[in-house]
């Protein structure tokens, strides 16, 4: 029996059932806390840091932050000072490892926790990329407390209701600036 367990093929597959085991929960019981992990494309991400004109003055919220695929490049390409939100705990764990082996941990403040329950006043940036049934839970929160000038960006899922000041149908990327986002009236190119 020992020779069994700790024979090649044994380790190899109890290897492989664990690393299926990690990729089942992280795509799809992840869904339990409302949304399948999808990455963001590199291309989409550029999208948003050139319509936000991200700096080192902006606060950045990442809603919905996954593993930080927004977070990681605004702290430490642009600077920013970052609130990277996630509910799932194994996320928050890679987020959280991530921030530890990088040089960017004074900008980057990983949080497990609810984003419908975040205080949105000191953001100057907002990115999320959630489904439309979450941005539409979200949009009384923004009006209530975004700062006028805050830059809202969304990745695939307008803002129901808001006319965004730029969209970009190869990134599908939203761009709105709060309170201009409220008026009527043409998207930009």
């Amino acid at each position: 029996m020992a020779s069994l367990l700790f024979s090649p093929y044994f380790i190899a597959g109890a290897i492989l059932w664990v690393f299926a085991g990690v990729v089942a929960y992280f795509w799809l019981v992840s869904f339990l806390f409302g949304a399948g992990y999808q990455g963001a494309p590199r291309k989409s991400i550029e999208v948003m840091f050139r319509f936000a004109q991200v700096g080192p003055h902006d606060i950045l919220y990442e809603l919905g932050a996954g593993v930080g695929a927004i977070a990681f490049p605004a702290a430490r390409k642009y600077h920013a000072h970052v609130v990277a939100v996630e509910i799932e705990p194994l996320r928050v764990l890679i987020m959280r490892f991530r921030r530890a082996m990088g040089s960017d941990a004074g900008r980057l403040d990983v949080r497990r926790g609810n984003m419908y329950a975040l205080d949105f006043r000191p953001a100057t940036v907002v990115t999320a990329f959630l489904w439309p049934g979450a941005m539409a839970r979200l949009k009384p929160k923004f009006e209530a407390e975004l700062q006028p000038g805050t830059r809202v960006l969304s990745r695939c899922h307008p803002i129901i209701g808001w006319t965004p000041a730029v969209h970009d149908p190869d990134a599908d990327v939203y761009y709105y600036r709060w309170p201009d986002a409220r008026r009527p009236g043409k998207i930009g190119a």
